[in-house]
């Protein structure tokens, strides 16, 4: 006969989930210094790694919800705090997904694939060159994209799959600020267009974890949000861009809905006048002959 330790034989699978996962913040908290963190070290420190005071600082969540965590309590984890944890922790894709796993909870970010782009979609984008095009959802995410639409904005083959989000770079991004000319009025005609989108969604993991990382990373996107704006999706203005190596552009702008109801669609920019169709067709040609963005090249928006 087997006798089954004391301590071991109350557990459920929860239980045994929720142990997984303090030991896993734990490990990972540990491993990160206070210098990459970008919090001073001070004196006394015999903690390896960070606090928890620290993480839960960094997560923007309370302390004592932190170290419960820690201590495999049975609490309430959403969506958009364990995003906060992940990016307070540094996690890659894989130690990411696995926190999500042991926690119970779906991921919200994107991945790299979407249902919602079919082969037919992927061929459609190719052939619109040399015009930039990508697939979009309602929450700004790019699914896919065109070589001229990745050369336009910014390398974004570059970009890790979370932040290929228009909102995010617009906002976030050094690169495409300083590119976008009408930037400013870009940046606020989004915020009151995600508002409105987001009227729909309110309960959705997915939007709300993208609205805490926008308040937390931008201060103009906190501003902005404050004011309660909306604009119609439908709305919009030619994109004014300078765009290293190829020049000045002012891009029309078209949005298509994929399907019978509002949620992927196509965006295409075109030429708004002869100096813009020269300037672009300057970019189609590196793109063509394979030149990418060098160290000391600016990238667009």
């Amino acid at each position: 006969m087997t006798l089954t330790p004391p301590a071991v034989a109350g557990r459920t699978a929860d239980d045994v989930r929720r142990r997984a996962l303090a030991a896993f913040l734990r490990s990972r908290r540990e491993r990160i210094s206070p210098e990459q963190a970008g919090l001073p070290r001070g004196p006394r420190r015999r903690t390896p790694g960070l606090r928890r005071e620290e993480v839960a600082q960094l997560a923007a969540v309370g302390v004592t919800w932190y170290t419960w965590l820690e201590q495999a309590r049975e609490i309430q984890v959403s969506a958009q705090v364990l995003d906060a944890v992940a990016r307070a922790l540094m996690l890659d894709r894989g130690e990411r997904s696995h926190l999500f796993a042991l926690a119970g909870v779906v991921d919200p970010l994107p991945g790299t694939d979407s249902t919602a782009v079919t082969p037919a979609l992927r061929r459609m984008l190719d052939a619109l060159e040399p015009l930039p095009a990508c697939l979009q959802n309602a929450r700004y995410d790019i699914l896919a994209y065109n070589r001229m639409y990745g050369r336009l904005m910014c390398d974004l083959d570059a970009l890790p799959p979370e932040e290929r989000n228009c909102l995010w770079l617009h906002f976030v991004s050094p690169e495409w600020r300083a590119a976008a000319v009408n930037g400013e009025e870009a940046r606020r005609a989004m915020a009151a267009k995600f508002r409105s989108s987001m009227a729909e969604h309110i309960a959705e993991p997915a939007w709300k974890c993208l609205l805490r990382r926008l308040l937390d990373a931008s201060e103009e996107f906190r501003q902005l949000w404050a004011e309660h704006e909306v604009v119609s999706v439908d709305v919009h203005k030619a994109a004014i861009l300078n765009v290293p190596r190829a020049g000045l552009m002012r891009l029309d702008h078209t949005s298509l809905w994929t399907g019978p109801t509002p949620g992927t669609r196509l965006i295409t920019f075109t030429p708004a006048d002869a100096e813009s169709d020269r300037a672009l067709r300057r970019l189609h040609a590196q793109v063509s002959a394979g030149d990418r963005p060098g160290p000391g090249d600016d990238c667009a928006g």
